[in-house]
């Protein structure tokens, strides 16, 4: 329990504004309500608990003619107490200070740049802090191969042409991931990501163990894929809970977090130039996220929106409620699923050889160590919370469009241009490239949960996913096979796919809608209820 105190001295009069200005309740970070005899209790923010109260005391009678020219009763004190419980799990010694200092200083939300657009209430508070847990965990998972694959071959013996298709091959496990979330679209959210969370984490463990690379492919293809569902999960639990202003600013929090998991991965990774067998210890971590799984599932709810549509829900497409005709909606997610799947394949093309095939890129053409590699990933991606917090913070206030095609544009230039660079050009364009690039990341994650109807929004996010892998694959492969045939060399193999991106940024600005502020509801007109007079 946190205790804040404002304490204020002055002149009865003085002292008599200023509680009249504090009676007053609050509407900022903290939504209050009077509970009488000066104290006050909330009735939104992100609050286990919250109590605050007032007390006007006396400290000296006072009498004319005193120095200070009191006449009018003497010194008084005024003390606003608030007690306070943040209702973020984990990760509430973040916001310490930050709220803290909102608390004693009145200012509108908006204010603040490290606070959601809305004032989010504390189930939903808490509901993000559990999957930025897990989002750490998914990062982790989702990172151990790419950055370990060059060393699993050099024990084994294979080149750019193997690691080319064992990055090919593992997405395969993307059809895991897409019979996973269309069961949540059945069986529920929390269920499917608890399940999918425990077992990528056993089989990425069994990885240790591989006594080739294919073995280790194979497990990861299962592991991948898990956790690929893992990921989309998260991402569809966070759209349904969070409030219409703030659903960008929640996916660049989660991809924040995915990057700290990616990054404890990159932390361990020195421990490959130990031995030549040493890179399996990066496997055997994830065995801890089997704790951390079974510590959320006692925490986490159901999905706030899965819950309200209950077991009996069915999609609403009848003209008799003025909603749409089945044969609208359908079209509707057809474009959508469409758009959505193109630009998730030409994204993919290009930034999964420009990350996955990285390491290789610096060990064999730039001659760096593990430890360099490590150094190089740690000070080129960590500025990247940057671009991630800029991205969603004005993907909610400006809009999608304008914020998701200027990031495409910007990291696909600058990424594929530090390929063919050496030294500092190549630190500071990689760096420049990962944090303009991630200005894009939250504006365009969100439209995938929010293009699509609560018992759809799985199985149509599984599908763009797979889409996406499908060119992930293919960019590898593609990838992987010109920098062979160019004596090893990635640059030109880059600069071709960065065309993918490009093309993108102008889908993004002259076909994406707009949804920035507009409940799920209003994007999907099947997911209202039908009583709601707003339906028709």
């Amino acid at each position: 329990m946190t205790v804040l105190r404002v304490v204020r001295r002055g002149s009865a009069a003085e002292m008599e504004r200023e509680r009249a200005m504090r009676l007053e309740p609050r509407d900022d970070i903290v939504a209050e309500r009077s509970a009488g005899d000066d104290r006050y209790e909330a009735v939104g923010g992100p609050f286990r608990h919250y109590e605050r109260r007032l007390q006007l005391t006396e400290l000296d009678s006072g009498h004319p003619g005193t120095a200070d020219g009191e006449r009018d009763g003497g010194r008084y004190e005024l003390v606003e107490t608030t007690t306070y419980r943040l209702a973020v799990p984990v990760w509430a010694w973040l916001f310490h200070f930050p709220v803290r200092h909102a608390l004693r200083h009145r200012r509108a939300v908006y204010a603040y740049w490290w606070a959601p657009p809305d004032r989010i209430d504390a189930r939903a508070s808490a509901v993000l802090g559990l999957l930025c847990t897990v989002q750490v965990l998914d990062g982790y998972l989702g990172t151990v191969l790419s950055q370990t694959l060059t060393f699993a071959a050099d024990e084994f013996g294979h080149g750019n042409t193997a690691q080319g298709i064992v990055l090919a091959v593992v997405r395969v496990g993307v059809l895991v991931a897409l019979a996973s979330v269309a069961l949540a679209d059945r069986h529920g959210r929390r269920r499917l990501l608890l399940a999918t969370g425990v077992a990528s984490c056993v089989v990425t463990a069994v990885g240790a163990l591989s006594p080739g690379l294919w073995f280790l492919g194979a497990t990861q293809l299962l592991a991948r894929g898990l956790s690929t569902a893992l990921g989309i999960l998260i991402v569809i639990v966070a759209a349904e809970e969070m409030p219409a202003r703030s659903r960008a600013w929640a996916m660049s929090v989660l991809v924040l977090c995915a990057g700290l998991g990616s990054g404890m991965a990159v932390w361990v990774l020195p421990v490959a130039d130990l031995h030549i067998s040493a890179w399996r210890a990066v496997y055997v971590v994830p065995l801890a996220g089997v704790a951390v799984m079974v510590w959320v599932g006692r925490h986490l709810p159901e999905s706030r929106r899965f819950e309200m549509a209950g077991p009996g829900f069915q999609p609403r497409d009848d003209r008799s409620t003025g909603i749409a005709s089945d044969t609208e909606a359908a079209e509707r997610r057809r474009r959508r699923l469409a758009l959505l799947a193109a630009s998730a394949f030409l994204i993919a093309m290009f930034a999964a050889p420009a990350s996955g095939l990285r390491n290789d890129f610096l060990k064999d053409e730039r001659e760096f160590s593990a430890a360099a590699i490590s150094l190089f990933t740690v000070v080129t991606n960590t500025p990247i919370g940057i671009g991630v917090l800029a991205g969603g913070y004005l993907a909610d206030r400006r809009g999608r469009r304008p914020v998701g095609a200027a990031g495409l544009v910007a990291g696909a230039v600058f990424v594929a241009w530090a390929y063919f660079t050496d030294g500092a050009a190549l630190w500071s364009l990689t760096l420049a490239g990962g944090v303009l690039g991630a200005v894009a990341v939250p504006a365009l994650a969100v439209y995938g949960p929010e293009l699509f109807g609560t018992y759809r929004r799985g199985r149509a996010n599984g599908l763009i996913v797979t889409v996406g892998v499908a060119g992930s694959a293919l960019g590898l492969l593609v990838a992987g096979w010109l920098s062979d045939a160019l004596d090893g060399r990635l640059g030109p193999a880059l600069a071709l796919l960065a065309v993918g991106p490009l093309a993108v940024a102008a889908l993004v600005v002259w076909k994406y809608p707009e949804t920035a502020g507009q409940e799920l509801e209003e994007l999907n007109p099947e997911d209202r209820d039908p009583s709601d007079p707003q339906a028709g």
